[in-house]
């Protein structure tokens, strides 16, 4: 299985780096690239392009940037970059942010990184990790804590679940008992933010024990409108869903990537399932919303 570390090496992060906008920002972290061998600077101008096209969907939980682009000639091999701000910077997001850490993506084809970012997006969506990440004091630090080398912290509790024993034995006596169900994650490009939403969705799935009854794939929003009929339902940006625009099926918007609360609120949205009482309710610190909107709210 492909580790973060395969795709991240420590001279490709860098720690207080000092940015006046996201423009630069994104260069510093494309640089980064560059100077790896993992790309040209013809890639980095594509990761602006891709926001002043697209709009700041790259922005998928609070203070967090995944920059990124299509595959493409500019790629030379799959790698990442990690720059950690030393004050943060507005990237137009309504809700999340302003930001303070952009990790950067270049990938050669949408399959090769898939198990990277799975892991990324469970470290990044973990309070106790993300603090230690923020507060790592040199690259090999943050690597170390980021490949499982170091303890996020002496005090670090374990982080809460999205869900009660209770809620999840609800949501799996509702579970879908026809044929397979499948939910589409959608981002611009279908190589970077949507496999973080993916795999958010895949934790929610399986902690109600709906993962045999339900697949997700995440893709770009070109294929998704072709592949709407094939799903249930949507999962993606504001900015995305705007794009998409009317597909057939609902279209649930989700501000933050990493947050199975907000996951959990969507899914229960698309198959009518109760949500559990106050006192049963997990608490997800990295929530900034208590339910996703579908497209008619954007």
């Amino acid at each position: 299985m492909t580790q973060l570390s395969d795709f991240l090496p420590g001279e490709a992060i860098r720690l207080d780096v000092r940015a006046a906008d996201w423009r630069e920002a994104i260069g510093v972290a494309g640089g980064l690239m560059v100077a790896a061998g993992v790309a040209t600077e013809d890639y980095t101008a594509e990761m602006i392009a891709n926001v002043e096209d697209n709009g700041p969907y790259i922005v998928i939980a609070p203070g967090l940037a995944f920059a990124h682009a299509r595959p493409s000639p500019a790629v030379l091999r799959t790698g990442m970059s990690w720059v950690r701000l030393a004050e943060p910077v507005e990237f137009g997001h309504e809700s999340n942010d302003p930001v303070e850490l952009v990790v950067a993506l270049a990938a050669k084809d949408s399959a090769a990184h898939t198990s990277a970012m799975a892991a990324l997006a469970r470290l990044l969506g973990d309070p106790d990790t993300a603090a230690a990440l923020e507060a790592a004091p040199t690259p090999e630090a943050l690597l170390a804590i980021l490949t499982g080398g170091a303890e996020p912290g002496p005090a670090a509790a374990p982080a809460p679940a999205a869900e009660s024993a209770p809620a999840a034995e609800s949501a799996s006596s509702a579970a879908p008992a026809s044929s397979l169900h499948k939910i589409l994650t959608v981002c611009g490009n279908g190589v970077g933010t949507s496999l973080f939403l993916k795999n958010t969705l895949e934790q929610v799935l399986d902690r109600w024990k709906w993962s045999k009854f339900v697949t997700v794939e995440a893709t770009d929003t070109i294929s998704a409108k072709g592949k709407a009929s094939e799903a249930v339902a949507l999962l993606t940006s504001r900015e995305i869903a705007k794009t998409l625009g009317d597909v057939g099926r609902p279209v649930k918007v989700v501000q933050d990537f990493t947050s199975t609360a907000e996951v959990d609120a969507a899914l229960r949205d698309i198959y009518d399932v109760d949500t559990p009482d106050a006192d049963t309710r997990a608490t997800d610190t990295r929530a900034t919303d208590t339910r996703a909107t579908d497209t008619h709210d954007a």
